[in-house]
């Protein structure tokens, strides 16, 4: 292939001085002229030191450093006629007897050199700012909460997440809704060898079914209606090299539980729309407050997948099943929404045992929801007591001697305790569809109920 040199020459960004061994000025490119405002025409066929001698073109030049020392040479030269500094690089280049042949000299524009500096530490204080907030999301996502017990129940589970957190092995975290299972998944991720990296959470009952694919594998270009023209990563994808959440695993899609078992069992997924593998370096957490062994024999989940997930179980007790935790987790959150909303309250050993008594279905997030309420609802300083707790419960008035807890028919009353109970099941829940789920009511039935009471459809 026979290349025109000059023509490559004419092309290059840089602006390119040529000379003999004699420093004779043989070849200026356009670029040079651009950078320098010095024409071809003015220091052709001239020698380096007479240009410079004459104080009119330049100062600082390095071609006769370089026909001295036989050695590349890096210097700031001025241009003189723009009053402007360059960046200039001379190189040797030598003949077959060693003698310097041509030195080639390299124009760097200066004012360009320093915008393209600027812009590379804009890049690095932006890279630093998005760190920065990556670690601040990262720190807001697994929280700083911290496991409160004082039951031997907790301190069993307490005691295996600190026997497997650092390995790899696959967790299910099994319990009640409100039991603190995301606060188990927070602490096998802070006490991992990953904790420095990805923690990503996803609830498989919030997501749509007809979008939970999407969203856990990512998809390809043009994979169906809406897509990004680039494509998507999934969750499995942004958690790599790091640990994935899988919240609610038992409400997921039979469809998708196969290719959750391929990600578990190969450590690689295939993308909607895609045909090719995407390597995975990953740690997978499960939770669900269903028995899946129970769903596994009605055909809701596979068998296979069950036993992958199953690999260390971690099983959190209901608050009733270890009530010795309940004074030491009604101080602490009593102590947060203190400070959260300026107040001094404490709590009696009557309002404690009054917590004692009571069966607490919504589990711990029941019992925080409940000392935030009374909290926000009585005077700074007040001393939580039995009365306090009793009607926070949405229980009525605490029984006397003289009268009945309430007043009216056994069919008001009852309509009034029922009343209480779908509205303290709603407010736990988040929604009346939830709500019935957990009272094990249809979902028209309670909407029927709701209406009754004139309450306010969620």
């Amino acid at each position: 292939m026979d290349i025109d040199f000059r023509e490559v020459c004419q092309n290059l960004y840089d602006g390119i001085h040529i000379t003999d061994g004699e420093g004779r000025v043989l070849f200026v490119n356009e670029a040079y002229t651009r950078t320098t405002g010095i024409r071809s025409e003015d220091i052709l066929g001239r020698k380096v030191a007479e240009i410079e001698a004459e104080g009119v073109f330049y100062t600082g030049s390095v071609t006769e450093r370089v026909l001295q020392t036989k050695q590349r040479v890096n210097s700031v030269a001025t241009v003189l006629g723009l009053n402007k500094e360059v960046l200039v690089t001379g190189t040797p280049i030598f003949d077959k007897k060693g003698e310097i042949r041509l030195v080639v000299t390299n124009t760097r524009d200066f004012p360009a050199l320093k915008n393209l500096e600027q812009q590379l530490l804009a890049l690095e204080e932006e890279h630093q700012k998005t760190s920065e907030e990556l670690e601040y999301l990262r720190h807001l996502q697994h929280g700083d909460r911290q496991i409160i017990y004082r039951s031997e129940a907790m301190a069993s589970v307490i005691d295996l997440i600190r026997q497997v957190a650092k390995t790899d092995v696959t967790v299910l975290i099994t319990g009640e809704s409100g039991t603190g299972k995301e606060l188990i998944a927070n602490e096998l991720y802070r006490q991992s060898a990953r904790k420095d990296k990805p923690f990503i959470k996803v609830n498989c009952a919030a997501i749509p079914p007809d979008l939970l694919e999407s969203e856990l594998f990512g998809y390809e270009a043009g994979a169906f209606t809406g897509a990004r023209k680039s494509g998507k990563a999934g969750m499995f994808e942004l958690a790599d090299t790091g640990i994935i959440l899988l919240d609610e695993i038992g409400d997921m899609p039979m469809a998708l539980q196969a290719k959750l078992l391929r990600v578990l069992q190969q450590k690689e997924l295939i993308r909607v729309g895609g045909n090719h593998t995407v390597k995975l370096d990953i740690r997978v957490i499960a939770s669900t407050n269903k028995n899946l062994q129970e769903e596994v024999k009605k055909g809701n989940f596979r068998e296979d997948l069950f036993y992958r997930l199953n690999v260390v179980p971690i099983g959190i007790k209901p608050l009733r099943e270890r009530k010795e935790d309940i004074p030491v987790l009604a101080e602490a959150f009593l102590a947060v929404y203190n400070k959260k909303y300026n107040k001094e309250m404490r709590i009696s050993s009557g309002g404690i045992n009054q917590l004692m008594e009571y069966a607490w279905p919504g589990n711990t997030r029941e019992l925080e929801n409940l000392v935030e309420r009374i909290v926000v609802t009585n005077p700074p300083k007040s001393v939580i007591s039995r009365s306090h707790v009793f009607t926070a419960l949405n229980t009525g008035s605490i029984p006397s001697k003289r009268k009945s807890p309430d007043t009216g028919s056994l069919k008001e009353q009852m309509t009034k305790y029922e009343k209480a109970i779908i509205l303290h099941a709603i407010e736990q829940e988040g929604s009346i569809r939830k709500a019935a789920k957990y009272l094990g009511v249809d979902h028209s039935t309670l909407v029927k109920k709701c209406r009754l009471y004139d309450q306010e459809m969620r």
